[in-house]
């Protein structure tokens, strides 16, 4: 394990007070660890704003099944970038909609573009890529 630094952060009282609260609601246990999920977030916006970072992420879509071509579009556009594809997962949701998860790898400006084609497919109801990064998070 790497060694730990320490620092201070110096801010209002009202800021600090309204942060303690707001980690305590999502269940951590010390202000250390909600700042460093805070600093790892920070860092993976970061590598997803440089266009060709490696980056990985999920696109979600939930879409109507009856709209006229849309599997096929969907899948088309997968196979087009079989090389950023990494795998999709399926899910009937009810009589008309489906949920599917697809895994994109790539440089950032890539992986954007490939969503940005999925998520404006007519038919996708709702949608949003999820970002992380490829490198070793600390």
């Amino acid at each position: 394990m790497e060694p730990l630094e320490r620092f201070g952060v110096s801010m209002p009282a009202s800021l600090l007070q309204e942060f303690d609260q707001a980690i305590a609601q999502a269940s951590y246990r010390t202000r250390s660890e909600a700042i460093r999920d805070i600093v790892r977030d920070f860092l993976v916006r970061r590598q997803w704003e440089t266009p060709d970072s490696p980056v990985v992420g999920t696109v979600t879509l939930v879409y109507d099944h009856h709209t006229r071509e849309l599997q096929e579009t969907l899948t088309s556009l997968q196979h087009e970038h079989s090389n950023a594809i990494v795998c999709a997962t399926h899910v009937h949701m009810d009589q008309r909609h489906c949920l599917e998860v697809i895994v994109v790898r790539g440089q950032s400006h890539e992986v954007k573009a490939i969503a940005d084609r999925l998520l404006s497919a007519r038919g996708v109801k709702h949608g949003g890529l999820t970002a992380t990064a490829t490198a070793q998070l600390h």
